[in-house]
């Protein structure tokens, strides 16, 4: 993660995320968010917005095809990842953009709830390894093959309760 600058956005999904795909089949999932900070002023005693901050975000693979399942216009997200700048000339004007390369989108849970449902390890889910940017191994893609709490048997004896 050396040189890559890190960032936490929490705001809203301004439009519902659109899916595409590269020729080499892999799924990616563009969406843009809006960050509005708020302050609360003590002499007016009311809350004041600050200026919007929109962003855009894209995100690949299984989490793209999840995101765009999961996500929509107007649903309060967080988003983690990778800060990036593009720059490029309109109408002979050199400007810039900045983009999100997601790590992990998830629902705010501040005011909603959601269910979480996790995708079968055979439908070409893929986990990503431990550390930034690493790749899972293609062979069962880093995910466990069984939910090992929920096949073993209880020892004997074995109770709910707390020993104190």
């Amino acid at each position: 993660m050396a040189g890559e600058t890190p960032i936490t956005v929490v705001g809203n999904v301004v439009a519902d995320p659109e899916l595409r795909f590269t020729p080499g089949g892999a799924a990616v999932a563009n969406f843009r968010v809006a960050s509005t900070p708020r302050t609360f002023n003590r002499d007016t005693n009311e809350w004041k917005d600050g200026d919007t901050l929109f962003l855009s975000v894209s995100v690949w693979r299984q989490q793209a095809e999840n995101v765009a399942e999961s996500i929509r216009r107007g649903d309060r997200v967080i988003v983690v990842g990778r800060l990036g700048q593009r720059q490029y000339e309109k109408d002979g004007e050199r400007k810039s953009s900045y983009e999100v390369q997601a790590e992990d989108v998830a629902p705010s849970l501040r005011n909603a709830t959601a269910a979480v449902a996790k995708n079968n390890a055979q439908n070409g889910q893929q986990q990503r390894a431990q550390g930034y940017g690493q790749q899972a191994p293609q062979h069962g893609y880093g995910a466990p093959q069984a939910d090992q709490w929920s096949t073993q048997p209880r020892a004997q004896g074995y109770t709910d309760e707390p020993p104190f």
